[in-house]
Formats: C-alpha cells, sequence, structure tokens
C-alpha cells in the first residue's frame, strides 16, 4: 500500500518511490552493480540525496528480490571500533533475525566470550543488542559478525553510510580488517556511502588502501533540473498550482540545485497554499527558512576566530571561490595575509562548513547558511 502525507516533499526520511525525484540512472547503476556481485563506493557532498538514494534502491529490489536482506547503517556519530562494531553486529543480526531470548542464547552460543546483551531503546521500544568487547576481542568479535552473515546463508544487500568516520577512529586499524573479512562473505554486497569526498577518494582510489579498487565508484551529482521541475508541478496541480520555468531556475540556482534545499524551500511553498508560485513567494518561503535557524547560524557564526569569520563571509558572498590563497582575492575582501587564510581554511574545512567542488572551488557547506552570511 503506497503511503500518503500531508506534504509531498520530503525533507527527511524515505517515505516512498512516488516521493522520490528522479536517480532512475543511478538507481539501475546501483542495482545492476548489487545483483552483479559488484561493492559500490557512493560518493558526493551531504544533502546531496545519497541515504535517500540507498533507501529507494533497497525499496525497488524488495520488489525484484524479496527474500534479499538490505541493511541500513549510518556510522557517522560513531568514535571508536568498539562503537563500529556494536552497532554493525546489532544492526546485522536485528535484519537477519527478529531480535528475542531465544535470539539471545543463539547469539551467546555464536559469539561466546563477548558478553551480548539485550536492551530495548527507552523512546521506542526497539529491541538493541551490545557486546562488551576488550580490545583484544575486537578482531575475532567483527569476524563472528561476517560469519553470522555466511552462516545465515541469505542474500544481503549492506549499506554503510559515513563510511569515512572509521577513518577518524583514535584506535584505528579497522580499514585493513574490515577489508579482510568482507572478501569472504559470499553472500553479501555491500555500499559504502561518504560525504568527505577526498577521504572517500583516497580510501578506494589509492593503491596504499586495502579497499583500492574494491568498489565501482559513482559520484552522486545534482538532480536535473527540468526534472525536478515536473517532479515538483506534479504534486503542485493537485494544489491547482504551477510553478514557472524562470521561478524554479531561480530558486534551483540559489541553492546551486543542492537536493535537501530545493526540497525545503518546495516544502515550504506547498505549504503556502494560499499564494502564487512566484518570485516573491520562492523569497518568503527562503526567508522563513532562515529565519527559524538565525539561532543556531548566530551560534555557528560566534564560534569562528575574527579570520575565519571573514573568510566564511567572503566565500558565502563569492558563492564559490577557485583560489581562495590568491592576492586579488584577499585584498577583495581585506583579508589576512595567505598563510592565515590558508590555516583559517583548513579549519573551516575540519569543521564542514566549507568544501571544494571538483573543478570549481570553495563553497559553504550549508547553502542556507551561506544566505544568511551574505546579509550580515
Amino acid at each position: 500500500m503506497k503511503s500518503i502525507i500531508h506534504n509531498p516533499f520530503v525533507e527527511y526520511g524515505y517515505k516512498g518511490a512516488q516521493y522520490f525525484c528522479d536517480r532512475e540512472k543511478e538507481t539501475k547503476e546501483i542495482i545492476t552493480d548489487l545483483q552483479g556481485e559488484s561493492n559500490v563506493a557512493l560518493i558526493s557532498p551531504r544533502r546531496i540525496g545519497k541515504s535517500g538514494l540507498i533507501m529507494h534502491v533497497f525499496d525497488e529490489i524488495k520488489k525484484l528480490e524479496p527474500e534479499t536482506v538490505c541493511v541500513y547503517i549510518d556510522i557517522l556519530n560513531t568514535r571508536d571500533i568498539n562503537q563500529f562494531i556494536n552497532l554493525f553486529a546489532s544492526r546485522i543480526i536485528g535484519s537477519l533475525d527478529s531480535l528475542s531470548q531465544s535470539l539471545m542464547r543463539k547469539v551467546v552460543k555464536f559469539f561466546g566470550s563477548v558478553s551480548p546483551v539485550l536492551s530495548f531503546d527507552e523512546l521506542s521500544g526497539t529491541p538493541q543488542l551490545s557486546f562488551t568487547i576488550q580490545p583484544n576481542q575486537q578482531r575475532q568479535t567483527l569476524e563472528n559478525v561476517f560469519r553470522y552473515i555466511a552462516d545465515s546463508k541469505r542474500r544481503c544487500y549492506i549499506a554503510i553510510d559515513e563510511f569515512q568516520q572509521i577513518c577518524e577512529y583514535p584506535d584505528g586499524g579497522l580499514e585493513p580488517m574490515l577489508r579482510s573479512f568482507i572478501q569472504f562473505v559470499p553472500n553479501a554486497v555491500f555500499i559504502f556511502s561518504g560525504s568527505e569526498q577526498h577521504l572517500m577518494e583516497e580510501m578506494f582510489l589509492s593503491a596504499k588502501r586495502p579497499f583500492y579498487l574494491s568498489s565501482h565508484i559513482t559520484a552522486l551529482g545534482v538532480i536535473d533540473e527540468a526534472k525536478y521541475l515536473a517532479f515538483a508541478n506534479g504534486f503542485f496541480a493537485k494544489q491547482k498550482r504551477k510553478m514557472d520555468p524562470d521561478v524554479f531556475h531561480g530558486l534551483y540556482q540559489l541553492v546551486d540545485g543542492q537536493t535537501w534545499y530545493v526540497q525545503s524551500v518546495l516544502h515550504q511553498l506547498y505549504e503556502m497554499d494560499d499564494q502564487p508560485l512566484d518570485g516573491d513567494l520562492v523569497r518568503m518561503a527562503v526567508d522563513y527558512i532562515i529565519g527559524r535557524m538565525d539561532v543556531a547560524y548566530s551560534n555557528y557564526y560566534a564560534s569562528l576566530t575574527d579570520n575565519q569569520a571573514a573568510l566564511l563571509r567572503a566565500i558565502a558572498k563569492e558563492k564559490c571561490v577557485k583560489a581562495p590563497l590568491r592576492q586579488e582575492f584577499l585584498l577583495k575582501y581585506s583579508l589576512p595575509a595567505a598563510s592565515s587564510v590558508r590555516l583559517s581554511l583548513k579549519s573551516l574545512e575540519k569543521r564542514q562548513m566549507v568544501y571544494s567542488l571538483p573543478n570549481r572551488g570553495y563553497v559553504v557547506y550549508d547553502r542556507f547558511f551561506a544566505i544568511w552570511l551574505c546579509r550580515l
């Protein structure tokens, strides 16, 4: 049964194919790769729609292969190998089997000395599995998880989102460990999704790294403007409204076609259902969204040093800066010496306030924050 929601322009999560815009080519390519036993490395900045695409792929696969197990794991908030193993094991075992007391007896026997504990989330009531893992037990425990997958003999497609996070773990060593286990699990195929392009490319394209050429690389770009407009007007038609191509072009250009930001403005426009879809209404919608973020953006800005703040404002005003250390740019915005700007740029990149677009230059990560900065 198709889900029915009040606002069809979904900002968070995945609500079904009818609310998912385009990505037909990417969906077909990823499904073909998975069915052909090829792992996939899916790379793009945040808020382009990687997670939604993975959910859509899994939704389509379930129609084609009802018995296949699809597992999505977001590891962005994990901080070390133990947290990764706990999350990975819990999601895998919970997807292959229903968590229960009888399963716990099976898991205890399977994992032995790592003392699995079954608990329940206080808010959702969802069962959760966790392990007490000593440093000298990490490799064996992870190997047991992969052995659990293999022993199930069920075909599995497993997506690990924000995969570059494993590079940040202080204990290190997970990358070669994972690679050594993954290649010997014949019934599982993986999607490795990441938003930090330079780290993901280094992981999968450097001959020095364990995952070198282990996956088909898929770089996710923006949705085609014409297709996005047709998608939007398909829903606006239900309100007896229509957005002019020039108006949509202005919105699309304002946020560089980035999926989440386009979707967020369309979501707000859909709520403003008693007004014509013109440029003035788009500006009102953007103002409303940015106004709701004002406190957060003020706090982000206040946390910066003077040099970082000045550089971030300058990049926001230029929209995209190919050579931020060039004298012309420094003079235009009264920025300090190139050495100081270089340090500020590294700090802003580390905090993910700016990132570099291939062959284009540096942009402010949050497009609404960039608009807020330009209004200071």
